[in-house]
């Protein structure tokens, strides 16, 4: 039952609850996998082919507010319930998340964040994701049933999510700690964003630390000494408030589940990142080396 705590399980782990049938009401493993339009990559119709046997699909963009404008945003407690709860996940549900990334994780740790945002804290990554578990010579399957529904009733922690009036106070006050998680490049405004409407940059008093410098080549998490290494260099004090952003609120996760591991306890996502922000900020709160301005 330990095992429900962690914030990171094992391929090894994992193999072994399956392997003794333990996949069920008291333990669900869900391929989070999103990825943007561009990479062409089709996560459900890649689920269909392979994934980690007895798991099911957690689709980001249907568990979202659909009456936004911008992508994927964090959907209602009663939409999260019901969908949660039809992916037969119940109040005593362990659940594990993983995704299919190249990185070894990507989109998993943002629905480890919305499970625990969510009220449920029986929530763990899968370390390395699917890339570690193949790596590792494990099983994946095409097979597929459907979980029975379970009952499941979520209560929103607000405090945990930021709004864009939130950051615009920040920029003023700079009196919370501010991590962005997309690229060097791309935070610099060297490199162009992924969506063809908003262009690179950073906003007044963010800091850059990309998700992917969270993870070892393997694609597992890097240890707790040298996830303190890095925020340390970053300047980030881990005794104090942060908030975390990214390019629309998917790898910000990646820090919250740094910082949780190193006893943080609780990280704030700024859900509508820098999708919104260069939407909504007036030009002189865009810093950017690039040549593209908003103008």
């Amino acid at each position: 039952m330990a095992a429900q705590t962690r914030a990171l399980v094992s391929a090894q782990w994992l193999a072994d609850a399956i392997r003794n049938n333990l996949i069920g009401p008291r333990l669900r493993v869900l391929d989070t996998s999103w990825y943007l339009p561009k990479t062409k990559r089709n996560p459900k119709a890649e689920f269909a082919q392979k994934h980690i046997p007895g798991s099911s699909f957690f689709d980001i963009d249907e568990c979202s507010d659909k009456t936004s404008a911008l992508d994927h945003m964090l959907p209602s407690a009663d939409h999260f319930s019901r969908y949660v709860a039809g992916l037969g996940i119940g109040h005593d549900t362990h659940v594990v998340v993983y995704d299919t990334s190249d990185f070894g994780s990507y989109s998993a740790p943002r629905v480890w964040w919305m499970f625990r945002l969510f009220g449920h804290s029986l929530v763990s990554v899968l370390d390395g994701g699917m890339k570690n578990w193949l790596a590792e010579g494990l099983e994946a399957t095409p097979e597929y049933s459907q979980p029975s529904c379970a009952e499941f009733s979520a209560t929103l922690n607000r405090d945990w999510v930021k709004s864009y009036e939130d950051v615009l106070e920040n920029t003023r006050t700079g009196l919370v700690q501010i991590v962005d998680a997309r690229s060097a490049g791309r935070f610099r405004g060297t490199e162009p964003e992924p969506r063809e409407d908003t262009l690179p940059g950073h906003f007044p008093g963010a800091v850059n630390m990309p998700f992917t410098s969270f993870m070892d080549p393997s694609g597992k998490e890097l240890g707790n000494e040298d996830l303190i290494r890095l925020f340390r260099e970053a300047g980030i004090d881990l005794n104090k408030p942060l908030w975390t952003t990214c390019g629309s609120g998917v790898t910000a996760c990646h820090v919250v589940l740094a910082a949780h591991l190193l006893g943080h306890p609780g990280a704030c996502v700024y859900d509508g990142s820098w999708s919104e922000w260069f939407k909504r900020a007036s030009p002189d709160l865009v810093i950017s080396e690039g040549e593209g301005k908003k103008v």
